[in-house]
């Protein structure tokens, strides 16, 4: 379990770095697609499957969205590629930093409190992902109808900045 939660962890900055240093929206939204899959192995490796399930759906239903406005928006006809050297610099020096930053908090890090959700569970009858689905919508119910509102506000707010001078959305910038 040790060695797949460290090359999922390596999968994930990998990720972050690619979406950090490519300025194409083309490329970052292919690297944010990887975090996201990532970051949901990370929570599948230890222990949930209802949760990163759920998670992983929606976060894919507004990665298309940003995926579909920001190559409406961007009139690239050559976008940086993955090769070329801007972005390999980026990557560099993102990987750079990330390392030493690493290498600062290491000594806090231990491999043995990777533990699964289920693990402390004893003889329960509920998984752990479950009972959070749970409290999610009895105890958060107002914070997930707060976080929906948000979500519509920002579309709105998106829609009308990209509108133009009543030109539509797709338009050339």
């Amino acid at each position: 379990m040790t060695y797949g939660i460290w090359l999922i962890l390596f999968c994930l900055v990998g990720g972050l770095v690619a979406v950090a240093s490519n300025p194409s929206p083309y490329f970052a939204a292919l690297g944010l697609v990887v975090v996201a899959g990532v970051g949901c192995g990370t929570l599948v490796e230890c222990g949930g499957s209802f949760l990163p399930l759920v998670l992983f759906l929606i976060y894919l239903g507004g990665m298309l969205v940003v995926f579909a406005y920001s190559a409406a928006l961007a009139a690239e006809p050559h976008p940086e590629g993955w090769g070329s050297r801007p972005v390999v610099m980026n990557v560099v020096i993102f990987s750079c930093i990330v390392g030493l930053v690493s290498a600062m908090f290491l000594s806090g890090w231990y491999e043995a409190s990777w533990v699964g959700v289920d693990e402390f569970g004893g003889l329960s009858s509920i998984r752990g992902d479950m009972a959070g689905v749970g409290l999610m919508y009895s105890s958060g119910g107002g914070l997930l109808v707060a976080g929906a509102g948000v979500l519509l506000l920002a579309l709105f707010v998106v829609l009308e900045l990209t509108r133009g001078r009543a030109r539509g959305a797709l338009r050339a910038v």
